[in-house]
């Protein structure tokens, strides 16, 4: 926690010229965090499985820097594909070489139910993006990161990986499997390296929307989010490994 302590203090992020790879960066606080991130000057390397919404974030983020055509990179991927993942990771390196923090930020909830009114396939697609997602992108980029013996990584958690709710069992199960997957990684890691559940508190994104109908607009937009989690996770340090934060 000390290394989140002190990052908070520092104005900007405090640092400059990481490289961030985000999963999930079509929409909500994926796309928000890229922005944020980019505008503070870094290289964001980002995924998501809609094209046309990675061709708008990329005419976005150059925006901040019209010279910089290489400095990001973004590329269309399915993270519930270990297949998938694998060439993500292959193509990452090859242009990118190795980032410096990686924001496990897809993810999907269920349509409000109770869980024996949810769908086997609905459950399924929760696990496989939240869960199943997450850990394809750990197969294949944490033996990256081991050489150096440094590199942070966030898996992006939720209160209700904490808690428990009504009608989003599904998301509920998948969060909680995150945070305990969080902390075993965590006793499996390289000293000097760093990995965090981060719950994003209560925004006003598709999910929140799905689940509170139109009083989701009553929380914070992913842009007000974006300017203090972009601040925290950029100043995580080795110090903050297996811990579970919220912005």
């Amino acid at each position: 926690m000390q290394g989140v302590m002190m990052g908070l203090g520092q104005a900007g992020g405090g640092l400059s010229g990481k490289t961030v790879l985000i999963t999930g960066v079509s929409k909500g606080l994926g796309r928000a965090l890229s922005l944020e991130l980019a505008k503070r000057g870094h290289s964001v390397i980002g995924c998501s499985r809609s094209q046309d919404k990675l061709n708008s974030l990329n005419s976005d983020l150059l925006s901040f820097d019209p010279s910089s055509s290489d400095k990001h990179f973004l590329l269309p991927a399915d993270v519930s594909s270990d297949s998938s993942v694998q060439e993500f990771a292959r193509l990452v390196v090859e242009r990118k070489g190795v980032p410096d923090i990686i924001v496990n930020n897809a993810g999907t909830i269920n349509k409000n139910s109770k869980i024996w009114e949810v769908l086997p396939e609905e459950f399924d697609a929760v696990y496989e993006t939240n869960v199943k997602g997450t850990v394809n992108i750990l197969r294949h980029f944490i033996p990256l990161m081991i050489p150096s013996k440094k590199g942070v990584i966030v898996n992006m958690s939720s209160g209700w990986g904490r808690s428990g709710a009504a009608l989003v069992a599904p998301y509920c199960a998948s969060k909680w499997a995150i945070e305990g997957l969080t902390r075993s990684v965590a006793k499996e890691l390289p000293e000097g390296m760093a990995i965090v559940a981060l719950s994003p508190g209560v925004i006003n994104t598709d999910m929140l929307a799905s689940c509170f109908g139109d009083s989701a607009s009553l929380y914070q937009t992913p842009d007000a989010w974006a300017l203090k989690a972009a601040t925290m996770i950029l100043n995580l340090t080795a110090a903050d490994n297996g811990a579970s934060l919220t912005v």
